[in-house]
């Protein structure tokens, strides 16, 4: 069986370009990097995350049989071409961002170095790797930010777009600085913590709601978690008050409750005082159900005494920038630099470093996109993780990661971590970088485009 996640998993237009290499034997080295156009509305900065996804696709990069098998039957590519592509490996480096960096348009945030045929074909296994998992930790950044001490916990597995979206969003989200996911196999697979309450189907499918409660507690007595908004909000609430001494004397407390519709924050402020009064005051009020960072934000700025929050289908879709204006463009080639021209869509050429630096007090001040080598202040950002086709080192755990992010947005000046944040960042391109840019502008208008 062909895998879902081999090496046809790819735009054909790869496949086609790689036969038009092989015919011409161009295997010289190749410079691609990854970068953003330009930030989604509203956002002041994106997160770089995925890089370990793509360091696990080039090292274990090759076909199968049955791949070489539908190739070599579908009519479309000579066998000796076939043939070629039963020896391909990556053997290439990659430069790239540690997971967890804050970044901001145009800058490089992963870049490629190896002969062509190699580089070229990674493309869209690594738009596709990066550019989920970049909105998804943004997003759910922008959710920390706006609940800082809040439990958060990512609900969206069954509204993500596939099983592997739900899976990497999961682990984008505790990268991001959720408490952790309702996808079980995230914990086996990353190490991300798992919690689990009851659907409104549990409720119904007894003939009470107090025996649907009592079932529960007594099935996970060390994770009462009840749901409580199939029926009647504060009816249920008010059950709690007779049911906790019961559950109590059998050495189970009531660990939360959850809200999934309705005002929320009007519920929440109802069974706040309906709990409190009936001497329930440990008892946490969790809220799903449509969330998002400013649904959050709304909430918790109105004093809403909600102490968690579920985030799930507009998070893990990442609804309001469901894509990234990001591209893998090819920045050298054969020793020369190279640039895509296109109108709106022009990069800087050569292969780039990104440099930053930071205030006396430690903010983030600027950033510079330089030339590899180039002589420039800043803390250069890339580093170097691939060598050969293998990792240089392990990466950075994924708590690292966590770590770096925390610190990384510490750093970040407060008005770009705004729900509304304007682009204000300063990225500048370095002169040695413009220089080369008009070099390959002369090159493009007297060879590039002239007739043969």
């Amino acid at each position: 069986m062909i895998p879902a996640a081999g090496m046809l998993l790819t735009d054909l237009y790869q496949l086609t370009m790689l036969a038009g290499y092989f015919e011409k034997k161009m295997e010289q080295p190749a410079v691609f990097e990854f970068f953003v156009r330009k930030l989604p509305r509203d956002y002041g900065y994106l997160v770089a995350a995925g890089l370990e996804q793509v360091l696990d696709y080039l090292e274990g990069a090759c076909f199968t049989e049955e791949e070489l098998d539908w190739l070599d039957g579908s009519g479309r590519f000579r066998h000796e071409f076939v043939e070629y592509l039963r020896e391909f490996r990556f053997t290439g480096e990659v430069h790239a961002m540690p997971e967890g960096t804050v970044f901001f348009p145009d800058e490089p945030v992963l870049r490629v170095t190896a002969p062509m045929p190699q580089a070229q074909l990674v493309e869209t296994r690594i738009i596709n790797l990066l550019q989920y998992q970049i909105l998804v930790a943004t997003k759910a950044s922008r959710c920390a930010n706006v609940a800082p001490g809040k439990l958060l916990v990512d609900f969206g597995l069954r509204r993500a777009h596939g099983a592997e979206a739900g899976l990497l969003a999961a682990r984008a989200c505790y990268l991001a600085g959720f408490s952790g996911t309702a996808t079980t196999v995230a914990a086996p697979r990353f190490g991300v913590p798992v919690f689990g309450t009851m659907a409104h189907s549990f409720v119904e499918a007894h003939d009470t709601e107090v025996e649907s409660f009592e079932t529960f507690a007594h099935a996970q007595p060390d994770n009462v978690v009840l749901l409580i908004d199939t029926y009647d909000t504060e009816a249920a609430a008010q059950k709690l008050i007779k049911l906790a001494p019961r559950l109590r004397a059998d050495g189970i407390p009531i660990k939360s409750v959850r809200l999934d519709s309705g005002d929320l924050a009007e519920h929440a402020f109802k069974v706040r005082r309906i709990l409190d009064e009936g001497g329930l005051q440990d008892v946490r009020i969790l809220a799903s159900g449509g969330l998002d960072e400013n649904e959050v934000d709304r909430m918790l700025r109105a004093g809403a005494p909600i102490d968690g929050f579920g985030i799930g289908s507009k998070l893990d879709t990442s609804a309001n920038a469901p894509c990234l204006d990001c591209a893998y463009k090819l920045m050298e080639y054969a020793g020369r630099a190279r640039r895509k021209h296109s109108e709106g869509k022009a990069n800087w050429p050569g292969r780039k470093q990104l440099l930053r630096r930071y205030d006396s007090s430690g903010r983030m001040a600027g950033d510079l996109i330089a030339l590899v080598g180039e002589a420039a202040p800043g803390e250069p950002v890339l580093q170097h993780v691939m060598t050969g086709g293998h990792r240089v080192a392990p990466q950075p755990s994924l708590e690292q990661a966590r770590q770096h992010l925390r610190s990384q947005l510490d750093a970040l000046p407060a008005a770009l971590k705004a729900l509304d944040a304007q682009p204000s960042y300063p990225v500048a391109v370095s002169d040695g970088l413009r220089a080369l840019a008009a070099e390959v502008d002369r090159w493009i208008a007297t060879e590039a485009t002239r007739d043969p």
